[in-house]
């Protein structure tokens, strides 16, 4: 039997009895009512999966018994019937306050589809899903097994990040476990091809892809010499899966013109990342190049307190004599200023706006058990990032850009993953204290569990001291330390964090926007 009820409102509701029986016959519960005050009632005691009302009923109509459904229960679906396909109706169909709304007469077939089309079809969806990812599931593993260069892995990760999406509308903890194996498989085979060939790639020993010190220079820097003025935002700690989420949002106002990743250097963390990005260099090129914009870990002070000065630089040392700004948003006050001062903006052929709102969420998740249970999964964090996004300043920053004549690139500097298998490691008070990776001397691990590079030099790495070397923490790994390690670890688990190599860390989005 199909367990799916339907509250149906009608002022003439016994005329109604042939429809219901038919509804009865096909499995469904109905409950139906004669006006909107009784409507509320039943609403009241039982949560039907679909209400079927009426428009013109005597007392409350269904209108107002509208208003009253959506106030108290938004997500609930409403089908209007009415006699005739007035303009309000279809405006108030086309704005989401009905789900649909039929014409009268109606016949049982009609409701019968209706009612499917609005109750069965996440269920469909997610058989449809279901079967499409077990097809593709034999064809992403032989990828995998297969030796891969940069370009087949960014795909490999778009794909998976796709399923993993499809899938998050699935009630099938089945198919959900096949997938977070696969999703292991490759982040194991991710971290040792990255491993391979990190050295490699800096070294200039062989073709490196799209990094953080080049990623400005090959995709930002051709479209400062259109006439067009450019926004950068980086949206610190923004993953490629919470782009595909936020991405039908955005594109209300703005349209997709390039969806690239490119690869987040070591640590992905801000210190490292965002400074390599905006200074084309890599971090101890920046050390030695501009020692006064460089901010050692055991230093005090912002440790990219000079992110304008190095942008200044690159521009420079690339012949870009433009006028730009920087701006880095804190808090909501500034962002809503900023929305104000976009006129001014506009004279400037590079406007960068930083926004810290994910990374402070991720960091919370920590710190915070309230946060955290908003952050238990990887649907929810994505779904608190659209949450923010749609009711933040810089949804209204894209919206303002959308009307203007411009480039918008959104991009970060690094991603985050939710740690869940604690690695022991030991060392002395000057230790990094970052959970993904550290460096400090007489560090003490087992070498098999972590990416070991004993000479930071080879990455380009300041160097604390003579015998420091830097460990960094695979997949979704951390480290914790021997003492109290119960404690550590029981606070740290499923937490997000970033500093160390994964998929989810490491490739991460440079996405080009244009007016629609």
């Amino acid at each position: 039997m199909n367990s799916i009820s339907i509250l149906w409102a009608d002022d003439e509701i016994d005329l109604l009895k042939p429809h219901i029986l038919f509804l009865q016959e096909k499995g469904y519960s109905v409950i139906p009512v004669q006006s909107g005050r009784d409507a509320l009632d039943e609403l009241e005691e039982h949560l039907p999966d679909i209400v079927f009302l009426d428009e013109q009923m005597p007392g409350l109509s269904g209108i107002d018994t509208l208003r009253e459904i959506k106030e108290r229960w938004p997500q609930l679906p409403v089908v209007m019937i009415t006699k005739s396909e007035e303009e309000h109706i279809m405006e108030d169909a086309l704005g989401g306050k009905i789900s649909d709304y039929l014409i009268k007469p109606v016949n049982p077939n009609q409701i019968l589809l209706t009612v499917k089309k609005h109750t069965e079809l996440r269920r469909l969806q997610s058989e449809r899903s279901t079967m499409s990812y077990q097809q593709q599931f034999r064809e992403i593993g032989m990828q995998l097994m297969q030796r891969m260069d940069s370009a087949e892995w960014l795909e490999v990760y778009k794909k998976l990040v796709y399923w993993d999406l499809e899938l998050s509308h699935t009630d099938d903890e089945n198919i959900h476990d096949i997938f977070r194996s696969q999703m292991r498989d490759a982040n194991q085979l991710f971290c040792r091809w990255y491993e391979e060939n990190y050295i490699d790639w800096l070294s200039g020993a062989v073709e490196k892809p799209l990094m953080s010190p080049t990623v400005l220079k090959e995709r930002l820097f051709p479209l400062l010499k259109e006439e067009r003025p450019t926004f950068l935002i980086i949206i610190d700690n923004f993953r490629y899966d919470q782009w595909k989420f936020v991405q039908h949002a955005i594109e209300q106002h703005l349209r997709t013109v390039r969806d690239d990743l490119y690869f987040a250097i070591l640590p992905t963390t801000t210190q490292f990342a965002r400074n390599a990005m905006f200074a084309g260099l890599m971090p101890s090129e920046i050390e030695r190049k501009y020692p006064q914009y460089w901010v050692n870990e055991d230093e005090e002070g912002w440790k990219n307190q000079y992110e304008n000065e190095l942008l200044d630089e690159n521009l420079r040392r690339h012949g870009l004599n433009i006028k730009h700004s920087y701006n880095k948003v804190l808090n909501a006050q500034y962002g809503k200023k900023l929305v104000d001062r976009l006129p001014d903006l506009m004279h400037n052929k590079l406007n960068v706006i930083i926004y810290n709102f994910i990374d402070m969420l991720s960091h919370a998740s920590t710190d915070s058990n309230i946060v955290r249970e908003l952050a238990e999964s990887e649907s929810s964090y994505r779904s608190l990032t659209l949450s923010w996004l749609e009711h933040s300043p810089l949804m209204e920053i894209l919206k303002e850009l959308s009307e203007r004549d411009v480039n918008v690139i959104i991009t970060t500097d690094h991603g985050s993953v939710k740690v869940d298998h604690p690695v022991r490691v030991k060392g002395d008070r000057d230790i990094s204290v970052n959970l993904r990776y550290k460096q400090g001397r007489l560090l003490d691990y087992n070498a098999k569990e972590v990416f070991e590079v004993k000479d930071p030099a080879k990455i380009f790495l300041p160097r604390r001291h003579v015998t420091s070397p830097y460990i960094f923490a695979r997949r979704t790994d951390f480290f914790a330390y021997p003492n109290n390690y119960n404690h550590y670890v029981q606070y740290y688990t499923d937490t997000f964090q970033h500093g160390g190599v994964s998929m989810e860390e490491v490739m991460i989005p440079f996405i080009l926007l244009g007016k629609k």
